[in-house]
């Protein structure tokens, strides 16, 4: 990245945090608007993953996840292919774009951004992220644009004949890859709960990696919440630091750029804190 690229954040929009079919009533579109228009520069993820699954119900395909992961055949790539970097994308920057914001969506195969292998032949064509190449993301940042990127990836590593060029990969995974990738700032997740929860459902405040990695090998932190800690972790090898929070809260986001998260900071030398809300770990 460029002389700015530290003061980057990238942003993880989960697909329960906004309205799929509405996304310009949250309150995240306003806060990147806000943040856009002081001169911060955002990098978004957004998932999608809850739309996909209502599309293959209504095409009779059944959904099976493991660890929080979508398992992924032909069919379901399609779709979700369709959704996430169709549907989704196009409606959040359309909502960005509508009152007053710049973004231009791209998908982790626009500019070769995303370079996958298939990680699983188990998962279907679930792609391991191999290599970020954030040259499109420079280009668009530094022209103004907030990039908004779908978590689908190329299928660039070790493809087997005849297999499909496009991959699905986990939109947290990708967010945290992109953010170890150009050095974020921070790594914002904006979630549907409180924040990674302990054993007795108190949300904890801070956690160190070690810690985190810890209530994932326990079990406390589970399904979904997995691939948002390992996330996390990945992206503190060149991150600043990584934050779990309920993005259906008040300008969440706003808070969180301006070092006033709630929910759960990773971040070296953090020490368990929890607090009195409740949540849970999925």
């Amino acid at each position: 990245m460029g002389s700015n690229s530290g003061k980057t954040t990238v942003v993880k929009i989960g697909g329960a945090t906004i309205s799929e079919h509405d996304p310009g009533d949250a309150d995240v579109v306003a806060d990147i608007i806000a943040l856009q228009a002081r001169g911060e520069r955002l990098v978004v993820v957004h998932g999608g993953g809850k739309l996909v699954t209502e599309w293959l119900e209504r095409l009779g395909t059944t959904t099976r996840f493991v660890r929080g992961e979508r398992v992924t055949d032909r069919p379901a790539l399609e779709v979700a292919i369709a959704v996430l970097a169709g549907l989704v994308n196009k409606e959040l920057v359309a909502a960005i774009n509508c009152i007053g914001g710049r973004a231009v969506g791209i998908s982790g195969v626009d500019g070769a951004l995303a370079q996958s292998r298939v990680r699983d032949d188990d998962m279907g064509f679930v792609g391991e992220v191999v290599t970020v190449d954030p040259t499109v993301l420079e280009a668009l940042l530094d022209a103004g644009f907030v990039p908004v990127v779908s978590p689908v990836s190329l299928n660039a590593v070790d493809r087997a004949d005849g297999a499909p060029g496009i991959l699905n990969v986990n939109g947290d995974t990708l967010a945290g890859e992109i953010a170890a990738a150009i050095g974020a700032e921070k790594l914002v997740f904006l979630t549907d709960v409180a924040g990674i929860s302990d054993q007795a459902g108190q949300v904890i405040s801070h956690l160190s990696p070690e810690e985190a990695e810890a209530l994932v090998a326990s079990g406390v932190a589970s399904g979904g919440m997995i691939p948002k800690v390992n996330a996390c972790l990945k992206a503190l090898a060149a991150c600043g630091g990584a934050c779990i929070i309920d993005g259906r809260a008040a300008h969440a986001l706003l808070d969180a750029v301006d070092g006033k998260p709630t929910g759960t900071t990773i971040q070296a030398g953090n020490r368990v804190q929890s607090t009195t809300s409740r949540g849970n770990a999925k």
